[in-house]
């Protein structure tokens, strides 16, 4: 038999960015042929190659995101390799406490490990087998590639297709004829042949004697039919031996727990009867003990014992109520008939549980602890159990009786298996300290050197965030400088292109806005700029204020064209800007840009100059003249007030 055992190392299937890589333990009748790491369509690959007997991993998850894709990936293996989960079906447990009933320990943090666990727990038959597909096969026969719009040999190419698609369909048929498969046809004709055709085989798809093909005109696809969801078939014996111990009388107690321990039913009724019973047992597990809190055994309960041909227990003296709550311990039960009950059980447990220590110690790894338990119970060597099959012990002769021992020797036996009891657990303490010691002592290294990498990544994740931030900012001011050189080159192509379709030699460019405020003039400025030698043109020179008017004398514009008042021409000529009439320098507008005739601006410019001369000539005669008055009034005070 061959075994691959997966478990994942890093990644995942639903991680976008880091794709699964899986550990590999292949192993090969019994023996561990190869181990290595593999990605999922290397594994694919292998798998395809070798056709393994079974796929083992501990959760499905692992391979699969959801169920979809579930489906896919058990629909690309073999038909002969099956997979399964080594946990279990529905009701998963932990890997290492399915190892442990194989007598086998390993690393939970090594990859490796938990694939060959998963590896030896499916080849000593334990797990759940996936399964996907119902008893149904669908096996199409189609062609292998479009026809297309063809030419003047496209009828001919069709028949050829068509025709060894109906080949290939009749040599399936044959083939699922010859091997007494059941099957149902259903034909697409086309023509020169057939198109399709599509055969639903009463069949598991491993059953059925026909490959996947693939050829230049024809292929073949064989596939399971889908069920509605996912299932999970048990393998092994699928029952658990138990320990179970019975309380007689008008409500009867029923009660029983694994070979470890774990309670599996506690029960009371009224109303059960012997059969009943017998048939609660039996869905409850495998019963290997049969146990009472009494001495002798009730026949009732030989009864039971008898049908399931289990060992019986009694203790050797009846216990107190105080012994049967420290024997039940921490397990809930719901009255006395229930507490009797499990007491039994636990109490048959418990002397067993130092015979079951030994044998682990002594059973090497890959053995089912569980057989290898019941066989001691039935009073055979670990020799016996392993060399041949376990024999069913044999029925105890009816009529026989045994002398019962005094109250001192009781005692005595009592005291001597509690000594044995507590030197073997003695014993297991100390073994498990010094593994624990070893554990933590290793553990401690891991975390000294974990701290190191962690502190050295944290030093690092800090720079690296720094400098995350410097490069953030300088986006941002990159940004937003190509977008400030993105609106310039925008207003420098945009004047370029009205300055050669509104100017030429005669004629000069004009920057025009329909009125004269701020608002206007930075709109001016936002699409084509205001520089040091531009000329502004106004359509409407009312509602003007100082502020524009400063704005514009601290940009130094050439002139400012509009039919402006008299207030206007006066705070024009205080602050040095040029005012200049529409009609005075032919101005011809166009939207926002606009010409003047050249030589009639020069012509206006210098008259305009004269208006300055005549302005400040006017301003220094005003300015002499108030000097003149001042010193006059002044000189009057003076007389006045000499007499």
């Amino acid at each position: 038999m061959k075994i691959f055992g997966i478990d994942i190392i890093h990644g995942s299937v639903r991680s976008r960015g880091e794709r699964p890589r899986f550990a590999l333990v292949i192993r090969d009748e019994g023996e561990e042929r190869e181990t290595t790491d593999v990605s999922v369509f290397r594994l694919l690959r292998l798998i395809a190659r070798e056709e393994p007997d079974i796929l083992a991993v501990d959760s499905v998850q692992e391979i699969a995101r959801d169920q979809k894709a579930l489906f896919s990936f058990l629909q690309s293996l073999p038909p002969r390799t099956m997979l399964v989960q080594s946990t279990g079906g529905e009701k998963q447990e932990s890997l290492p406490r399915v190892a442990a009933r194989y007598n086998m320990k390993f690393n939970r943090l090594d990859p490796y490990a938990e694939a060959r666990a998963s590896a030896v727990v499916a080849e000593l038959g334990g797990g759940a087998e996936v399964v996907a597909f119902e008893n149904t096969t669908d096996v199409t026969v189609s062609r292998g590639r479009s026809l297309g719009k063809g030419g003047w040999s496209q009828n001919r190419y069709a028949r050829k297709v068509h025709g060894a698609v109906r080949q290939m369909a009749r040599e399936v048929e044959d083939t699922l004829r010859e091997q007494g498969c059941s099957y149902t046809k259903e034909e697409v004709k086309a023509f020169g042949g057939l198109g399709r055709v599509h055969f639903v085989v009463a069949s598991l798809r491993e059953d059925v004697p026909v490959t996947n093909v693939r050829s230049a005109d024809v292929q073949v696809k064989v596939a399971g039919r889908r069920l509605d969801r996912i299932r999970y078939r048990t393998r092994g014996g699928g029952q658990r031996y138990l320990f179970v111990g019975i309380d007689p009388g008008t409500t009867v107690g029923i009660a029983a727990v694994t070979l470890d321990g774990e309670p599996v039913l506690v029960k009371s009724s009224r109303t059960m009867a012997m059969p009943d019973v017998i048939e609660t047992l039996y869905t409850a597990g495998r019963p290997l003990v049969v146990a009472t809190d009494v001495q002798p055994m009730p026949a009732s309960v030989e009864r039971i014992r008898r049908a399931f041909s289990a060992v019986a227990y009694t203790p050797k003296v009846d216990r107190t109520v105080e012994e049967k709550k420290t024997l039940c311990g921490d397990i809930p039960y719901g009255n006395d008939h229930e507490r009797d009950s499990l007491s039994a059980a636990m109490d048959a447990f418990r002397v067993y549980q130092p015979k079951f220590r030994n044998v682990a110690k002594r059973l090497p790894p890959g053995h089912d602890m569980d057989e290898v338990r019941a066989g001691v119970v039935r009073g055979l060597s670990l020799e016996q159990i392993l060399g041949k099959k376990v024999p069913a012990p044999a029925e105890e002769e009816e009529g026989e009786e045994v002398p019962a021992p005094g109250p001192r020797d009781d005692r005595l036996l009592q005291l001597d298996g509690m000594v044995k009891s507590l030197r073997g657990h003695v014993a297991d303490l100390q073994v498990e300290g010094e593994a624990k010691d070893l554990e933590i002592a290793r553990l401690n290294a891991l975390l000294e050197r974990e701290r190191g990498n962690e502190s050295r990544a944290l030093r690092k994740d800090t720079e690296i965030g720094k400098l995350d931030t410097i490069i953030a900012n300088q986006k941002k001011k990159l940004r937003r400088e190509e977008r400030k050189t993105k609106k310039l080159r925008k207003q420098v192509e945009r004047l370029r292109r009205l300055a050669s379709s509104q100017t030429g030699d005669d004629r000069l460019l004009v920057k025009a806005t329909e009125s004269l405020s701020r608002d206007a003039i930075r709109q001016v400025d936002a699409d084509f700029g205001i520089a040091e030698g531009d000329i502004i043109a106004v359509k409407m020179t009312a509602g003007w204020g100082t502020t524009v008017l400063d704005t514009l004398a601290g940009l130094r514009i050439r002139a400012l064209v509009g039919d402006g008042d008299e207030r206007l021409k006066d705070a024009c000529l205080e602050r040095g800007i040029v005012l200049l009439h529409p009609k005075a320098i032919g101005l011809e507008v166009r939207g926002p840009v606009g010409s003047a005739d050249a030589s009639r601006f020069t012509a206006a410019v210098e008259a305009w100059q004269k208006e300055i001369a005549a302005y400040e000539q006017g301003k220094s005669a005003e300015m002499i003249e108030s000097i003149f008055r001042e010193y006059r009034t002044e000189r009057e005070r003076e007389v006045k007030k000499d007499g």
